[in-house]
């Protein structure tokens, strides 16, 4: 589904003269690259980006953030899942749904997006060039083009934004069309009946929820004992629930020994615990790979883990070599494209001098499955953890009256408060449009603020955002009474 042709903003590399110097070389293109690039621009600074990719935007244009959520989007529309809470699950806006239906919405969101970076950097005199970058020296860097051309860039300071690629063990026999990892899902030539999705990681989940969204038969391996770790328990068993009403099947301490296929369109998963299962078609989607192999980073002084991710500062981003920076997926979690997009920018303010706030402590995790997840702060495990007295609230989207006008039977917000501040500890939500609701208790919550804003203001109705006085109220009626005020006491009734 990735779009084909150059980016036409894109430098050949014969015409970038030989060991030309900059300020800043950034290395790939995608949320941190970009990021880290203007700000450097923007601070009058001259800026290369090396992009090994035929357009620019990294893996979060062209194959994972971007593509995945189009995708979601398409699939939700056209099969009518939204209306299905009124109108029954065979409810469907397009009968026969086929890939080409898909990858025609992909294209032509992929293009926008495309266009977008390429129009900010030549805005900010960015200057790209396409072609893999790997280290010569410390401060330079030699770049090789699909035809085998090279040049050589030189620099004060780089960043490093190659971000990560799907992990490829040598016991699965990938084919790209039937045995597949998240970046082949994209040129998916059909839709399969039946569907394994090895992993249950975020991108395993958000496919897996995708394609269930299509009738598919998905059954998920994860060898684990349950999915999303990070996640709130409670939100989890909501969100596992959901997806077993929906017939999708959940096998958790299942460790995948081989995959093959046996007869075309016919895959073959054999577990190390002897059983066997079949089906026509397998995403496996258990980790990604920091895609550093090709930058020769011994050359600079740097080093890799087993995974290819790099070692910063949390604070700064910088590595152990002073004047180089990384960004990204290849630093490792949380790797999302917005905690991506603000890693680039201080890594830029601090690689210049420039004065920059720390990263925040609490940042908003998405994750788009059907239905989404979202959720910020502390979980109740972790509550529990640091001995902090808590309390809970929890708003089901069925109980508001925009939920019912939506259709939705599933859906719930969990809110943390702590006993004797009476702050609020963490947001957890799971339902239809989570990632957007989040960012009110990420507001609330960085602001340290409580209990009091959410029964004291006025929300519009109706709107899922009421969820949240419902959660509020559910906590206030379950703490103490005598920590009560007058004014919540009458909020309440």
């Amino acid at each position: 589904m990735s779009p084909t042709g150059s980016s036409k903003r894109q430098t050949p590399i014969e015409a970038v003269g030989a060991a030309r110097r900059y300020d800043m070389i950034v290395i790939g293109s995608g949320p941190a690259g970009r990021r880290a690039a203007i700000q450097a621009a923007k601070l009058g600074k001259s800026v290369l980006v090396i992009e090994k990719g035929r357009r620019v935007g990294g893996v979060s244009v062209h194959t994972g953030t971007i593509p995945s959520k189009t995708l979601r989007e398409t699939v939700l529309n056209l099969s009518g899942w939204r209306e299905r809470g009124f109108y029954g699950r065979a409810y469907r806006v397009k009968q026969d749904i086929e890939a080409e239906d898909l990858r025609k919405r992909l294209r032509m969101t992929l293009d926008h997006e495309v266009e977008i970076l390429e129009h900010q950097f030549a805005r900010n005199k960015v200057e790209t060039l396409r072609g893999a970058a790997r280290f010569v020296d410390p401060h330079q860097v030699e770049i090789t083009g699909e035809d085998g051309a090279t040049t050589r860039a030189m620099a004060d300071r780089f960043v490093l934004a190659v971000g990560a690629h799907p992990h490829r063990p040598d016991h699965v026999a990938f084919d790209g069309e039937t045995i597949l990892d998240s970046d082949d899902i994209l040129d998916l030539k059909r839709i399969p009946r039946h569907l394994v999705v090895v992993g249950a990681t975020v991108i395993g989940i958000e496919y897996a929820t995708i394609f269930s969204a299509l009738d598919v038969q998905v059954t998920v391996l994860e060898g684990g004992p349950g999915l999303l770790g990070f996640v709130d328990r409670e939100l989890a068993d909501e969100f596992m629930h959901d997806l077993r009403d929906r017939g999708v099947t959940l096998r958790f301490g299942a460790h995948v020994k081989t995959i093959h296929c046996d007869e075309p369109q016919r895959c073959v998963i054999d577990l190390e615990d002897g059983r066997c299962l079949r089906a026509d078609m397998v995403l496996f989607a258990a980790g990604r790979q920091g895609a550093t192999d090709g930058l020769n980073l011994a050359a600079c002084g740097l080093g890799a883990d087993e995974r290819g991710r790099i070692v910063v500062d949390p604070a700064t981003f910088q590595t152990a070599v002073p004047h180089i920076y990384a960004a990204g997926d290849v630093i490792g979690f949380p790797s999302l494209a917005s905690t991506s997009m603000e890693q680039g920018r201080i890594a830029a303010c601090h690689a210049f001098g420039e004065p920059c706030q720390k990263p925040p402590a609490f940042f908003p995790y998405g994750i788009y499955s059907v239905p989404e997840i979202s959720t910020i702060g502390m979980t109740e495990e972790q509550v529990r953890e640091h001995g902090i007295p808590y309390e809970c609230g929890v708003a089901r989207f069925r109980e508001t009256s925009r939920g019912h006008i939506m259709g939705l039977s599933s859906g719930f917000m969990k809110m943390i408060f702590a006993l004797e501040t009476r702050r609020l500890l963490g947001v957890h939500i799971v339902g239809e449009g989570a990632t957007e609701l989040i960012h009110i208790g990420q507001a609330v919550l960085n602001l340290e603020g409580g209990l009091d804003y959410f029964v004291e203001n006025t929300f519009n109705y109706p709107t899922l955002a009421e969820a949240y006085k419902i959660a509020a109220l559910d906590a206030w009626n379950r703490m103490p009474k005598e920590e009560a005020s007058a004014a919540l006491d009458v909020a309440a009734e």
